[in-house]
């Protein structure tokens, strides 16, 4: 059983297909990129949905639960610590597996624990099982970034890749809205039987629709198909581990980004994990707060999806420019939030500048852990690279667990300057790339 089931995560076999003409070639490669991407896409929105839900339910669990703010940030650690660590041992493993069986498995068994989520009777198995979460969670991402690179080549990739982000804040944007539908006419646990659901008809429709590397369906390489060679083109004569070392764990700019969104995460992760009890202090309803809240996954997708246009229109593909600029606008969405978030102000201005730190922070995030990591490593290694930032990032996730303890000891305004000391110091690592990388893109080659 064991042997049948590693055998179907294991890459799709290569299809020796003949094509009478270039026009069905081209019409069939069309096809199937129109398929992969929107399989990918349906399928991490709705990891979003089995993921942030519990970011939109906190007051009302902590009143459940009779808990304080930092023993939740406990259980919203436990995501965190799997989640951050699954992330780069998942990259290890889908560079090794199909997209199909691997993004599948990954949802099927988060399904399966938001369906059970909701009849834990303690705090501690609520950590527990949110914990386990993560390590399915962490299926979600490398597959999906393996598949972007192997379908779409480096010219075109940096609007593919910011249109596939979208994905992330359409999740959490959906899902707080069903959050707060749920606080209001039911109950909180709907807020995860209710994606579970949804998880297991989405698993079906994944293995129905996805396949793996266009050779799997008897297409060329995406490189050779549109003639666009991929900016490091690694040695076939190299062993995985041998490509691990040398374009992800001794890559210098690997190891930037990475540390680089540590800030980032600890930002965006901030409003999302607390921004409900943040407002609700302040004196608005929690249901009122649950629903202004998704203002800023809503509008981070554009902020996404412009990074990448931004980086190919005006820099020239680019990406350092784009990231500080963004950051600079998130400092100013920062202290927005931090001035006018009450009762007193108007929900739309409220709104405004959840939105505007939704808009600034899904650029950096965006670019960092997708488009710039694409740039500087191998093809055969971007689940693992990806993986390797991505779990740097989640480490910045963990630490906003320890957000309650600031809060209890510095208030809100402890936690806002903290977040713009991480703003800084993301836009000083950046900025050592920069020279570097204007270098990179002249030459297409990174040293």
């Amino acid at each position: 059983m064991l042997k049948k089931f590693v055998n179907w995560m294991k890459p799709l076999p290569n299809r020796e297909v003949l094509f009478k003409n270039d026009e069905e070639l081209k019409k069939k490669y069309k096809s199937w990129r129109i398929r992969m991407f929107c399989g990918m896409y349906f399928a991490y929105v709705i990891y979003y949905f089995t993921r942030t839900n519990i970011n939109y339910a906190t007051p009302s669990m902590m009143e459940t639960y009779h808990i304080t703010a930092s023993k939740f940030g406990y259980i919203t650690m436990a995501l965190f610590i799997t989640y951050g660590i699954g992330k780069f041992v998942s990259g290890v493993l889908a560079d090794k597996c199909n997209i199909r069986a691997f993004m599948s498995v990954g949802l099927l068994g988060s399904s399966i624990i938001n369906l059970v989520f909701g009849f834990v009777p303690s705090v501690s198995l609520l950590a527990l099982l949110w914990g386990v979460n993560g390590i399915f969670q962490s299926m979600g991402y490398p597959p999906a970034a393996k598949g972007l690179v192997y379908w779409f080549s480096p010219t075109e990739r940096a609007t593919k890749w910011s249109l596939w982000s979208t994905s992330h804040t359409i999740g959490s944007s959906l899902i707080g809205v069903l959050v707060a539908l749920s606080i209001k006419y039911g109950s909180w646990r709907a807020a995860f039987y209710l994606p579970g659901i949804l998880g297991l008809f989405t698993v079906i429709i994944l293995l129905l629709v996805l396949t793996d590397k266009p050779a799997s369906v008897g297409l060329p390489p995406i490189d050779i198909y549109r003639n666009d060679p991929p900016v490091i083109k690694n040695k076939t004569n190299m062993s995985h581990f041998e490509i691990l070392k040398k374009y992800v764990f001794c890559n210098f700019y690997i190891w930037i980004l990475s540390i680089s969104y540590i800030f980032i995460y600890f930002i965006r992760w901030f409003p999302l994990n607390w921004g409900t009890l943040f407002m609700s202090q302040r004196g608005i309803a929690n249901h009122t707060a649950a629903f202004l809240l998704t203002f800023m996954p809503l509008v981070g997708s554009f902020g996404g999806l412009l990074s990448g246009w931004c980086s190919e229109k005006f820099f020239k593909g680019r990406c350092a420019p784009v990231i500080i600029i963004y950051l600079i606008g998130l400092i100013f969405g920062l202290w927005g939030m931090q001035k006018y978030t009450y009762a007193t102000t108007s929900p739309f201005i409220i709104g405004l500048f959840f939105a505007l730190v939704g808009f600034c922070v899904a650029g950096p995030q965006t670019i960092i852990g997708g488009l710039y990591v694409s740039r500087v490593t191998a093809q055969e290694s971007i689940s693992a690279a990806c993986g390797f930032t991505g779990m740097f990032g989640y480490f910045g996730a963990i630490l906003t667990g320890l957000l309650g303890k600031i809060l209890e000891k510095h208030s809100w305004n402890g936690i806002f300057i903290t977040c713009y000391f991480c703003c800084i110091l993301s836009m000083i690592l950046i900025a050592f790339t920069w020279k570097k990388e204007k270098q990179g893109m002249i030459k297409g080659n990174y040293k």
